[in-house]
This record gives structure tokens, C-alpha cells and sequence, in this order.
């Protein structure tokens, strides 16, 4: 029994891997926000990531370049959401370890949008990143 990547305190079977694996669409900005984490967290999902991203928004970059991991990443801690009709915020605090081993933190206020019924991550505002010296 795997804990979920997304730091959510639920099972990975039946949090974010039916997302990732295609077998369902996130029904919330937070689930969005959760399973988009949990995609980058564990490496290996790049085509999800490229799926979810607003067309008119998303990076001209490959799906196995978006899906190589070059953090480590030690936590996420969901700081607010909003959801109104069609359009959302999440609010975040990212935890990991950067390409040399030192502690960051990466906090933002993300934007996603429902086109038919499909939520989509649009754009962010980053709020900060900064060397923290925490590990955990």
C-alpha cells in the first residue's frame, strides 16, 4: 500500500493514479492541482502533464522531456483552493531538494479553467522560491 505522491494522506491507488493513468479526470481545481504535483513528483508522466495544460498556455517541449525528473521532491502542502463555474485557484507550497541537494521551496497561486467539462492547468503567479535549509 503506497502513500500518494501528492502528499494528500490517501492511498496512490485511489488518488492520483487513476488520473495519471487516464482512467479518470480530476472533478476539482485541487485534485488537478494534486495529481499535476504528483506527475512531476514521480517522473514518467509528461504526456499527462502536456494533457492538462491550457493549449494556448503549454510549453513547446515534449512529453518525455516534461516528464523527466530533474528534482527532488519532498512535499506539497495546498495553502488554498478556489472554485467557481468554470475557473479556479490553488494556492501551493512545493518542497525539494534542487539539482546540487539544497532545500528549496516553490509557492504559487495557479489558475486552471473547465473547457467541457475537462479541468485545465492555465497559468501561475509565483510567489516565491527560496533556499530554505529545511529538508522536511
Amino acid at each position: 500500500m503506497k502513500p500518494c505522491a501528492c502528499c494528500s494522506g490517501k492511498l496512490f491507488s485511489t488518488c492520483c493514479s487513476p488520473f495519471l493513468s487516464g482512467k479518470a479526470l480530476p472533478k476539482t481545481v485541487k485534485q488537478l492541482m494534486r495529481s499535476r504535483y504528483a506527475a512531476f513528483a514521480l517522473g514518467g508522466h509528461g504526456q499527462y502533464l502536456l494533457d492538462t495544460w491550457h493549449p494556448d498556455s503549454a510549453p513547446a517541449v515534449n512529453a518525455d522531456d516534461l516528464g523527466s525528473v530533474d528534482s527532488n521532491w519532498l512535499g506539497l502542502d495546498i495553502l488554498d483552493a478556489t472554485q467557481q463555474g468554470d475557473s479556479g485557484t490553488v494556492e501551493f507550497c512545493a518542497r525539494f531538494l534542487d539539482e546540487h541537494g539544497n532545500p528549496q521551496t516553490h509557492r504559487e497561486n495557479s489558475r486552471f479553467v473547465r473547457i467541457k467539462g475537462r479541468w485545465y492547468y492555465l497559468d501561475a503567479l509565483s510567489l516565491d522560491v527560496q533556499n530554505t535549509g529545511i529538508t522536511e
